[in-house]
């Protein structure tokens, strides 16, 4: 199976161009997570597995690695060879990696294994993994214990449909996994902060079943958004805030 979720398809298309600058960075740390418990460092290979715009690839290029990214969205892997044409950037899926056996040292997948998380998925990372190789799960997720980030919470989830989340944790089901050790978590505190345009209105239209709204509910949506930022005085008319995250990072490695 090579197709992805229509949601992730369309959503995804149409939300390449402000996903760039709407989604927040990883924090600084990560860096040391991949060379300390993902082996990375100069003379290894990693992919960037559903890379999108190629968010996370600086944190992968940072460690010395040579990178390799594959993407499916059409729209979002022009965006990733646009910004980062040093990457040998391939169009594929998580259960078609256009790659040989064993022969990758790690795959991290960046804010995207919730879309694949599935057997057949897992089968083919197992399969382009050298034996002790390591798949790196990493999300930033929303700090929903704050009121005007939880207040954007509520606008979007109306509009979730059957999209796969994060946040409903089904993606965990798929472990413990046949031929991977278990999973290894670290949590790091993370933040973006810019114009609020960029990093609340952006940064929610940016999300795949935001960005596949017809135009009127995202003109909509827009306008709710900028309530909140009006409503709350920690953004309201603020040239810059804060948009606070946690970054889950989890590792397990191919058994030999």
């Amino acid at each position: 199976m090579t197709n992805i979720h229509p949601l992730a398809a369309t959503g995804f298309r149409a939300g390449a161009a402000i996903y760039v600058e709407g989604r927040p960075d990883y924090p600084p740390e990560i860096e040391n997570w991949l060379i300390h418990d993902l082996g990375l460092s100069k003379g290894k290979t990693a992919l960037d597995l559903a890379a999108g715009t190629g968010k996370f690839s600086p944190r992968l290029l940072a460690t010395g690695a040579t990178v390799i990214a594959v993407e499916p969205v059409p729209a979002m892997l022009e965006q990733l060879i646009r910004l980062y044409p040093q990457i040998d950037a391939r169009s594929g899926f998580a259960q078609h990696i256009p790659l040989d056996d064993d022969s990758l040292d790690a795959v991290v997948c960046a804010q995207s294994f919730h879309w694949f998380a599935t057997p057949e998925a897992l089968q083919e990372i197992h399969r382009v993994l050298k034996p002790g190789g390591a798949l790196g799960l990493v999300w930033n997720v929303r700090d929903d214990t704050v009121p005007w980030v939880a207040a954007l919470t509520r606008i979007m989830k109306p509009f979730e449909g059957d999209a796969p989340r994060f946040h409903s944790q089904k993606w965990r089901d798929i472990f413990p996994a046949p031929g991977f050790s278990g999973l290894c978590e670290k949590r790091f505190s993370n933040a973006h902060t810019g114009p609020p345009e960029k990093v609340i209105v952006d940064r929610v239209l940016s999300v795949s079943f935001m960005a596949a709204l017809p135009i009127d509910q995202r003109e909509r949506v827009t306008s709710q958004l900028k309530e909140v930022i009006a409503v709350y005085p920690e953004l309201a008319a603020k040239a810059e805030v804060t948009f606070p995250y946690e970054t889950l990072a989890c590792v397990c490695t191919k058994l030999t």
